[in-house]
């Protein structure tokens, strides 16, 4: 990173002169502007709460617009403003910003301020991003669930002022350096996301095309048995091992020997059980797609199942039939049997009518083998990902501090 060594030296011999917001510039509130009156043309338009979701340091088009007589009655930002959304249940996001850099004016919702000031839109937009000015915020932010900070209080933050060269020679290094960043954040994610595609390839080849296999309906090797009710309020630190269905989804992968949460002992009489062997299925879902999702369990004592799943016993290898599942053919025949209400639900007389390809069990125990052993290898690079993304950022995070630092000029 030459170009911020180079941009230090040239300022660090008489300083930067330490400025209020309130000095440089003005604030201005949002006004009036609601998601109803959000359209797909017209007058440009930003909602306070699309700065937090779909905008970056920048922004040349808007994501919705409003009509034009709405828009007479608002507070309009002009190309170079800074747009402030001034309120969110996170103090990391309460004034997060954009610069509106369009080619027209924008008009802008409440909860939401406007800065019209004389610097570089985009050097005060990143600047609004470093830690020196998120230290400063934090002691101006109030409120309880919903916090927020005032223009007032942003009008008291201090900003360096370099020349307006500096300026622009920091936001070229920055700019360069955040295109990088989304770069590399982009080639690593589109590793793991072929990875995945390679992975769900290779188990759907291993098992359609098993050695000996013949298409079986599931009712016709083994059964499937509904689980019984119990509630989120009977979950407990020490009790008798479950498998809620919801869990199913967020916390299982193809098998587990350990449930993650219990449920109270005075409900043994009444629940039901999978014995060790047995595969678990999540009888709803929200989506087709999650619908059927599966576990098989491996551990070594029976666990409770919830009454939105059904258990599955038979002489397969448990870990062979939670893989099948996740096939693209068992996906398509189990979608000609889920209700397609507001909550999708399998029956087990539906899971009972699909087929998927049985060979012995020593075929069934190689698939199995083989598929652990690509799956940890997933897993991996899915756990590498998120620590590599997040020093990326924290490199891009550190460049960006050591540029909006500056000697204060004497007095």
């Amino acid at each position: 990173m030459s170009g911020i060594s180079e941009i230090s030296q040239e300022l660090s011999s008489n300083g930067v002169e330490y400025r209020a917001l309130g000095q440089i510039g003005e604030f201005m509130r949002g006004q009036g502007l609601q998601k109803a009156d959000l359209r797909d043309k017209g007058v440009p338009a930003v909602h306070y709460g699309q700065i937090h979701t779909s905008y970056g340091v920048w922004a040349t088009e808007t994501k919705s617009f409003t009509d034009q007589v709405i828009a007479a009655k608002l507070r309009h930002a002009k190309p170079g403003d800074l747009l402030i959304a001034t309120t969110s249940e996170d103090d990391d996001a309460v004034a997060k910003a954009t610069a509106w850099l369009g080619k027209v004016e924008a008009v802008l919702s409440g909860d939401a301020y406007i800065f019209r000031h004389g610097l570089d839109p985009k050097y005060v937009s990143y600047f609004f991003q470093s830690t020196f000015f998120q230290k400063q915020k934090r002691r101006f932010i109030s409120g309880t669930k919903v916090r927020r900070i005032s223009g007032d209080s942003l009008s008291k933050i201090l900003i360096p002022v370099p020349p307006l060269e500096a300026q622009r020679k920091i936001v070229g290094v920055l700019d360069h350096f955040s295109q990088l960043e989304a770069e590399l954040e982009a080639e690593l994610e589109a590793e793991l996301e072929a990875r995945h595609r390679q992975y769900q390839y290779y188990r759907d080849k291993l098992v359609s095309e098993a050695v000996g296999a013949e298409y079986t309906r599931l009712g016709d090797v083994g059964s499937f048995v509904r689980g019984r009710r119990f509630t989120k309020n009977d979950v407990v630190d020490s009790g008798i091992p479950s498998i809620h269905y919801g869990e199913i989804y967020t916390e299982y992968g193809t098998s587990t020997n350990e449930a993650v949460r219990q449920v109270r002992v005075e409900l043994h009489d009444q629940l039901r059980y999978a014995e060790p062997g047995s595969v678990v299925f999540a009888g709803v879902g929200e989506t087709v797609e999650d619908v059927g999702k599966a576990v098989a369990w491996l551990g070594n004592e029976p666990v409770a199942t919830h009454d939105d799943t059904f258990v599955f016993t038979s002489p397969l290898n448990p870990k062979y039939v939670a893989y099948a599942v996740q096939t693209r053919d068992f996906h398509r025949q189990k979608e000609r049997h889920v209700s397609r209400a507001k909550v999708k639900r399998l029956s087990a007389a539906g899971l009972a009518d699909i087929r998927i390809p049985v060979p012995n069990l020593a075929v069934q125990e190689k698939i199995v083998e083989t598929l652990d052993d690509f799956d940890s290898l997933v897993r991996g690079i899915s756990l590498e990902l998120p620590p590599e993304i997040s020093f990326r950022r924290k490199q891009y995070e550190h460049y960006r501090d050591r540029l909006l630092t500056f000697k204060e000029a004497a007095a």
